[in-house]
């Protein structure tokens, strides 16, 4: 007991001197962070002003092209005609034309060197933000390791398990919060932002165009309207990967068939969905539920298990739902996972799918081994949303 005693307090003091020295040196770990953060925030301006010129540039070069191409048109005309303009239209026509086609010279030149910048400035921010997620993911788990050495040992000691357990999911969940945050930033601004800041400019373009040069009015109009078309379509999937409408208005199964249909247009993986008896509406609790454990189940597969096919089964009876996923991919060891998803691992989305399974009172159950495949198996008991709700 004796020894038991003098053990604990050995490892006590050395816990204490491990405390000490991250506190020591936390301080140092959180300017490496506020470092990266103000790399990150000074490319970012830096690339928001370029970006900004790059777009003023770009316009002064369309306008410019309109004003040159009038020009040397004008000239021509005068050129021909030379006989019904004194030496002073015919000089100055031409001079006008080479001082624009001058002038347009050296804004291309600085519209090239601004995109370039731009590039530059890009991939510089994507290093900077990778080096920014791994300090903030370096003090995370200090913090945490703080929290865990600061208690009891024998607190510690009985409740380790547990407590790394729900940390690192914590850290997991908000991480995948956070990456779908950033996901849905970097759509939105890559996608329908940058849609509509062309959108404007080629709007006033198109308002000096007008007068001038009529065709090319209608060039601009044209392309204006397939960015505009594009741009909602960018908006749209956007919506439907926040939340699919169509589970409001149609219901499960065509939601589950848009689905499939464009994830086999994206990933080229064969998907069979077979429907069995009669799929009612089960209220939107139960169907988004059901749709995203068969949205995560397809993620995995095409990230993970380098399958060429999968079979979905949907089948109803009186008193349940059942739900089948199964691949033909490489799988995994089961045994590397534990009964709730082992989250250092990978297992995150194993966990979302038992949490939302759980969440409607089903049972999910995984079956896999390296070489043979996945099958996920799904069963709900069929309730009213009002009765699950009380």
């Amino acid at each position: 007991m004796s020894d038991t005693h003098i053990d604990i307090k050995r490892i006590n003091e050395i816990l204490n001197d491990t405390i000490t020295t991250i506190e020591t040196n936390r301080e140092e770990i959180f300017d490496i962070v506020e470092h990266a953060r103000n790399e990150c925030n000074n490319i970012k301006e830096q690339l928001q002003k370029v970006k900004e010129k790059a777009e003023k540039v770009i316009y002064e070069v369309d306008v410019l092209e309109v004003e040159e191409k009038s020009s040397r048109i004008r000239l021509a005309s005068v050129s021909k005609n030379f006989k019904n303009y004194d030496e002073e239209d015919i000089r100055s026509s031409y001079e006008k034309t080479n001082e624009l086609r001058v002038l347009l010279t050296l804004k291309r030149e600085e519209e090239k060197s601004l995109i370039e910048k731009r590039a530059d400035l890009e991939i510089r921010l994507k290093e900077s933000v990778k080096v920014l997620e791994k300090a903030e993911k370096i003090n995370s788990q200090v913090g945490i390791a703080m929290e865990c050495l600061k208690g009891n040992l024998n607190d510690i000691l009985a409740t380790v398990g547990d407590l790394s357990k729900r940390q690192l999911l914590g850290i997991k969940i908000i991480e995948a919060q956070e990456e779908e945050r950033q996901r849905l930033a970097r759509d939105i601004h890559d996608g329908p932002a940058q849609s509509m800041a062309s959108i404007v400019i080629k709007t006033e373009l198109c308002e000096r165009l007008l007068a001038t040069d009529k065709e090319k009015t209608k060039e601009e109009l044209v392309e204006l309207k397939n960015i505009a078309r594009h741009n909602l379509k960018d908006i749209r999937k956007i919506i439907y990967d926040l939340r699919p409408m169509s589970l409001d208005d149609l219901g499960l199964v065509p939601t589950l068939e848009r689905y499939i249909y464009n994830f086999q247009n994206e990933t080229g993986i064969l998907v069979e969905l077979k429907v069995i008896g009669n799929i009612k509406h089960m209220g939107s609790t139960f169907e988004i539920a059901i749709f995203r454990i068969v949205q995560e189940a397809l993620n995995n597969i095409e990230k993970h298990s380098n399958a060429t096919n999968v079979n979905i089964i949907v089948e109803a009876s009186l008193e349940k739902l059942n739900l089948m996923v199964s691949d033909n991919g490489d799988g995994f060891d089961l045994e590397l996972y534990s009964n709730d998803g082992d989250v250092r691992t990978g297992g995150f989305g194993l966990i979302s799918m038992k949490e939302r399974a759980e969440l409607i009172n089903g049972k999910l159950e995984i079956k896999s081994s390296p070489g043979m495949g996945t099958n996920i198996y799904l069963s709900i008991p069929l309730i009213k949303e009002e009765d699950y709700n009380e």
